[in-house]
């Protein structure tokens, strides 16, 4: 049976799982095709591939600045060994750092000591607010993410820290030249207008961008419809994907979002010419 997954996390960035775990779920839940797209990480399956049927798909989703806002990218099929890419990713991840640092001077100045510590004991490659919400909720300075991002880690947050990402056009050029396809993901999670959605949308097409998630897990219906019609009239291609990170939230389990209908499935991503080159 035919059953992709092109957008999930292991513990690599802010998933819970490694990549065998995801592995054993994908297999438990039929899926057929799967990528493990971390934050500015490449994670290495080629050790898992010789192990299972599921055909894995190398992939990453990258921060980028869009308009003095962070939206993200997904690469799929790219070559791990892209030297251009990978100092991408690589810068990515010292900027991180760097704003953690200082994130953690900010929360000591509240009286929250033992983020650094923290960060350290993880076995990700990739941090990000998400790891410093969980610090604040298990160590019970916030109730719950919602209050530590709005109290902390949005914008207006305490111990918020800018982070001045690559932008949408070298992310996207970056990952065509490591022989992938670039794809917005999902794009109606950044509180943008519809308006502005096509802006994006058109923006990252005369990039050189060729998909936009379409469907993803908890998308409203008219959303996921208007991201495949908009995908359509810009002659994209369709990605779809649960962005999974743990088992522990069901609205996300592994594989699970909307299925495209009929009409969607002729701009299907598994219909472009790098699906079949594999």
């Amino acid at each position: 049976m035919f059953k992709p997954d092109l957008h999930c996390h292991s513990h690599f960035s802010d998933g819970k799982h490694p990549p065998e775990a995801l592995l054993t779920l994908a297999e438990e839940s039929g899926i057929s095709h799967l990528a493990i797209t971390d934050h500015d990480f490449i994670t290495d399956t080629s050790k898992l591939s010789s192990k299972t049927n599921v055909e894995l798909i190398c992939g990453v989703e990258i921060s980028c600045a869009w308009h003095n806002r962070e939206v993200h990218i997904v690469g799929l099929f790219i070559d791990p060994g892209s030297e251009t890419l990978n100092k991408l990713l690589e810068q990515q991840r010292f900027k991180r750092k760097q704003r953690f640092i200082t994130m953690d001077e900010k929360l000591q100045s509240h009286g929250i000591e033992g983020l650094h510590s923290y960060l350290e004991s993880l076995p990700c490659e990739t941090r990000t607010r998400s790891h410093v919400a969980e610090f604040l909720v298990t160590q019970k300075h916030c109730r719950n993410w919602d209050k530590a991002f709005k109290n902390f880690l949005s914008r207006r947050g305490k111990a918020y820290v800018p982070i001045e990402w690559a932008s949408l056009y070298d992310v996207v050029k970056l990952i065509g030249e490591a022989e992938g396809i670039a794809i917005v993901a999902h794009p109606g999670r950044y509180g943008l207008t519809r308006t502005k959605i096509k802006q994006l949308v058109s923006e990252f097409k005369e990039a050189g961008g060729e998909a936009i998630e379409g469907t993803y897990a908890n998308v409203d219906p008219s959303m996921r419809k208007f991201l495949c019609e908009l995908a359509i009239k810009e002659n994209l291609y369709i990605s779809a994907g649960s962005d999974f990170h743990t088992a522990d939230r069901h609205w996300t389990e592994l594989g699970k979002f909307p299925r495209l209908d009929s009409t969607a499935n002729k701009n299907a991503i598994w219909n472009h010419s790098r699906w079949h080159s594999q």
